[in-house]
């Protein structure tokens, strides 16, 4: 069984990537449900922590319920990156995981996320800063490299082990490509099998069904795999994935029963944990996803959208539950959200 550090994780742990404006605490609490293993904040800004920003505070927020549990940090100062990664141990986490793999370009040209991946001597020097100055395991996501012509994973896996990283994801792209194209796994194989690495590699992108996430586990050898758009509005996959890896066998599509149910939970937990204005405004984006597949479902949605309280939010679902009873959703491939304009890492 993999270990980062002192966590002991499940023979073939599947990660919850983190997303900004998606993987909160309450996105997370259903991935839980569902199987997710290990779980990350949103990305943090190091800068944003010092300051003592609400925003980056906030994010900081986790529920025990949730471990184990990560936070991730990402910045281009070592003072700035040592010091938030106390801030970070303040409130206890299970480790603390450094973002060199946003490649959206306000992050990047802070120097800051895959923005480091040009400058391999600098992404050491933070890793070490942050290893540190803290007690707690520190783990690292990251790309293949800025472009085709810098794929440095294999140089940069061994380096960040030296300087006393536990655990690397890595997703299968260069900042160049962002997420056009198509995950390339092959680089993220060959660090698994350098036989100077020790620590648990993850392999990131793409991994849309319970198949393929067989057949790149076989493949390339990987300690786990870490999903990120594919549970956005599916965080069924978890389950999936983990069914067939132990039996073969395709789980049937969620209900709508189980969808409804995991919307309401959604939206609880988003009122609790935003307030019932915030917490519904932004639960909007995601029933889309959710109800996805049901015929007629316009008017529906129309309604979830701009009801303002959560009780009239609850009688649209439960109204959708007597129309389309009887509805058998058909099993189909998971779409992976075009999220191109956010982080997910």
């Amino acid at each position: 069984m993999p270990k980062i550090g002192n966590i002991t994780l499940p023979e073939f742990p599947l990660l919850l990537a983190p997303m900004e404006d998606v993987s909160d605490p309450p996105f997370r609490a259903v991935c839980k449900d569902n199987g997710a293993d290990l779980m990350y904040s949103e990305f943090i800004s190091s800068e944003g922590l010092i300051r003592d920003a609400m925003k980056s505070r906030k994010k900081l927020d986790f529920s025990e319920e949730e471990r184990p549990f990560g936070i991730q940090i990402f910045g281009g100062d070592e003072e700035a990156m040592a010091l938030s990664a106390r801030i970070c141990e303040t409130v206890q986490p299970d480790l603390v995981d450094i973002n060199f793999g946003c490649p959206v370009k306000k992050v990047v040209s802070k120097g800051a996320g895959a923005g480091v991946l040009k400058d391999i001597n600098l992404m050491v020097r933070l890793t070490e800063a942050v290893v540190k100055s803290t007690n707690l395991p520190v783990t690292v996501k990251t790309r293949l490299g800025w472009d085709d012509q810098s794929k440095n994973i294999e140089e940069v896996a061994e380096r960040l082990q030296d300087v006393g990283v536990k655990a690397l994801a890595i997703h299968g792209r260069t900042r160049c490509q962002l997420y056009k194209g198509e995950a390339d796994w092959t680089l993220i194989g060959k660090v698994k099998n350098n036989p100077r690495i020790q620590i648990p590699i993850f392999g990131n992108g793409d991994i849309d069904s319970p198949q393929k996430a067989r057949e790149y586990k076989n493949r390339y050898g990987v300690d786990g795999i870490m999903i990120g758009r594919a549970a956005i509005g599916y965080p069924w996959i978890f389950r999936e994935i983990k069914h067939f890896l132990d039996t073969g066998e395709v789980l049937p599509a969620p209900t709508l029963e189980e969808r409804v149910a995991v919307c309401k939970k959604h939206l609880y937990r988003s009122v609790e944990w935003k307030g019932p204005v915030v917490g519904i405004n932004e639960m909007r984006r995601h029933y889309t996803n959710y109800l996805k597949g049901l015929p007629n479902i316009k008017e529906f949605r129309s309604r979830l959208v701009t009801l303002p309280e959560m009780q009239a939010v609850e009688a649209v679902l439960d109204e959708m539950l007597e129309y389309y009873k009887g509805y058998e959703f058909e099993r189909t491939p998971i779409e992976i959200i075009d999220y191109h304009q956010k982080c997910p890492l």
